[in-house]
């Protein structure tokens, strides 16, 4: 049986990634392809490494639902490149720092996450850390209609196989 994985980046992983992968790890749950489908997230720095994400993130996604507690900050590791089928960045810089370090052969596996979005006309999800609670929501916003567009894809992928 075919398995996929999807890991969602930003720069400490904590606000941005555990956000869309709390959101992801859900449509997966929902779609009922937990056993298929792999979810991680991580950030392009590693200050926050082995930190829960930000208060306000963990607040603005359980108004919605989505449990982000258990997750902790990683930093992106070389191994990540040939183990994700997605690699899906929040913002260009992101995109920048992945393609710097990625082997050329696995290059096609990075993205900006807001390309798969088809309900916001917004190429990044800017990080809300310096802002208010409105950030997040945005952030949150953006995630779940991405993710939705994410998802779609892995299915084809699975159902292609």
């Amino acid at each position: 049986m075919k398995k996929l994985a999807v890991c969602f980046v930003c720069l400490g992983n904590i606000c941005r990634s555990p956000m869309a992968e709390g959101v992801m790890l859900e449509l997966v749950r929902r779609a009922g392809l937990s056993e298929r489908i792999t979810v991680d997230s991580a950030g392009t720095g590693a200050w926050h490494v082995g930190e829960p994400p930000d208060p306000r993130a963990v607040a603005a996604a359980a108004q919605r639902r989505y449990d982000l507690r258990s997750l902790r900050a990683r930093q992106v590791a070389d191994t990540d490149f040939a183990r994700f089928d997605l690699i899906l960045a929040m913002d260009q810089q992101n995109l920048t720092d992945l393609q710097r370090r990625c082997p050329s052969g696995e290059r096609h596996k990075l993205s900006l996450l807001m390309r798969f979005a088809t309900q916001h006309q917004v190429a990044v999800v800017a990080d809300p850390y310096s802002g208010g609670a409105a950030g997040f929501e945005r952030t949150l916003d953006y995630c779940e209609d991405a993710c939705a567009g994410v998802l779609d894809t892995l299915k084809q992928r699975l159902e292609s196989a």
